[in-house]
């Protein structure tokens, strides 16, 4: 939902479709960028329906300006998933859907996962686990708060620093040493600090998963 997320989804879905087509292949894609400040706001005031109000217009756009499907670029705005569908009849690629079967190809059952405060703490999001037969770890507080703290003072726009990099791998060890056998980077933003390279167990990159589930999706 955030600039950077956007980007990051174009890029990702421009480089599988060359290279699972090849040649001069590109996706067709619909991009309705939002103003993330907006979004950001309701956000804070819990003003939830009024976002989701939002969705479902630009859902309804999209469908109407000839999507064939819907990808929403974020984790925690899929707790208005219901509500952004109502009245659009092209199918939702659910992120925590595409992320839990990931995790179950590899049959890992214990994720920890790292994402926004709304995401980590409310149900939304770590129900669909649940319901998929896996046992989501979550930081503690402290990490938590930290965890959101970064994503929307840094990772949204586009500061990567080296401090908050550390800051997350010392937030990914102690989901391990809880009992985490792999880790869900839950915000589309947190594969900006992390990834396989400085993380011990299996990283489940949201981002990444989603959109090869869009492409998979689009391309039957």
């Amino acid at each position: 939902m955030s600039a950077a997320s956007t980007q990051t989804y174009y890029r990702e879905l421009c480089d599988l479709t060359r290279a699972r087509l090849g040649g001069l292949h590109s996706p067709e894609l619909l991009i309705r960028s939002l103003d993330f400040a907006g979004i950001e706001a309701l956000q804070m005031k819990g003003e939830w329906e009024a976002a989701g109000a939002i969705l479902n217009d630009e859902a309804k756009a999209l469908e109407r300006g000839g999507a064939g499907l819907i990808v929403l670029a974020t984790n925690t705005m899929h707790k208005l998933a219901s509500q952004m569908m109502n009245g659009v009849t092209i199918p939702l690629i659910h992120i925590a859907d595409a992320t839990a079967q990931a995790i179950k190809t590899m049959e890992l059952r214990m994720p920890g996962l790292m994402a926004t405060a709304f995401t980590m703490e409310q149900s939304f999001y770590t129900d669909r686990l649940v319901a998929a037969g896996l046992n989501p770890v979550l930081p503690k507080d402290a990490d938590r708060a930290e965890t959101h703290r970064i994503i929307y003072e840094e990772l949204c726009r586009d500061i990567i620093t080296t401090q908050s990099e550390a800051t997350y791998v010392a937030i990914a060890n102690r989901l391990v040493e809880a009992g985490a056998d792999s880790l869900i980077l839950g915000c589309t933003e947190v594969g900006m600090l992390l990834n396989q390279g400085n993380v011990q167990v299996p990283v489940f990159d949201t981002t990444l998963i989603h959109c090869s589930a869009a492409l998979d999706h689009a391309l039957e």
